[in-house]
């Protein structure tokens, strides 16, 4: 890979709750599309790191670059303006309306009387979900309707309609069938040819190494490691969540070290 200027890099970041230290001293980076997913036990820490970069938690310390520069992240509204955008498991969509409404929910286009543009909206929603999902044509229904992989669809139309250029996605395919994985495959692969950098969060290693390009291993609030996908295998992943061992390819990181330090004064 090219020398570039990574689109995300997050340097030496804390959160403590109670005295626990949820995220201890972790650092990690995204590159314009690229897919990096952060895996490990319930409680590593993974979601915690991401909700500081999403302005749900204050970070104590350390710092945020989008692009090469500090970026000031203490609100979700302040994430949104550097073009972070999250789309949670839950997706937050409101099920009573359909996917046009979903798309401008709290950001309406009005026409000059001030009444909702529902003709504008609805155009905009074809053209986003169009380049999206080229399949879906259920533009009238309420999103309640919708099988899973659509919903994915109307939940990412949102986010990249607004600017979009870091994605969060948290659990993707969950409860899904295969095929309708299939398709949030191919909006992820969709997104990374626009450029997209995606951090995505899953407990599901096969769509790991479908969709990720590098893993970070997260243990205990600290980086085991982070290693490409092309150079390991899903038991050597396995390995660093399990036990916080690296495998050749891998980059170290805290986590893994202090394991090796306390196995030696063991």
């Amino acid at each position: 890979m090219e020398n570039r200027t990574p689109l995300v890099e997050m340097r030496n970041i804390s959160i403590a709750f109670g005295g626990i230290r949820a995220v201890d001293n972790v650092s990690v980076d995204l590159n314009g599309g690229e897919v990096v997913a952060l895996v490990g036990h319930n409680g590593a820490g993974k979601s915690t790191l991401i909700k500081i970069l999403s302005g749900a938690y204050r970070r104590d310390s350390g710092s945020i670059l989008i692009n090469g520069q500090e970026a000031q992240i203490g609100n979700p509204r302040d994430a949104k303006k550097y073009g972070i955008e999250t789309i949670y498991q839950t997706l937050a969509l409101a099920d009573n309306i359909d996917a046009a409404a979903n798309l401008f929910l709290g950001r309406e286009l009005r026409t000059t009387w001030g009444t909702l543009d529902d003709v504008a909206m609805e155009s905009e929603a074809r053209k986003v979900m169009g380049r999206l999902n080229p399949r879906f044509q259920r533009f009238k229904e309420p999103v309640s309707k919708l099988s899973g992989g659509q919903r994915q669809t109307v939940a990412i139309a949102r986010a990249i309609y607004f600017n979009a250029r870091i994605l969060i996605m948290d659990e993707p395919t969950a409860a899904l069938g295969p095929q309708e994985s299939a398709q949030v495959a191919e909006l992820v692969l969709q997104l990374k040819a626009d450029g997209i950098g995606i951090f995505l969060i899953s407990h599901d290693i096969h769509d790991v190494f479908d969709l990720a390009d590098r893993v970070v291993v997260m243990k205990n609030g600290q980086v085991v490691g982070t290693v490409s996908t092309s150079v390991v295998t899903e038991d050597d992943v396995l390995g660093m969540i399990i036990v916080g061992k690296c495998p050749p390819g891998a980059v170290p990181g805290p986590g893994a070290l202090q394991l090796a330090n306390s196995v030696k004064a063991g």
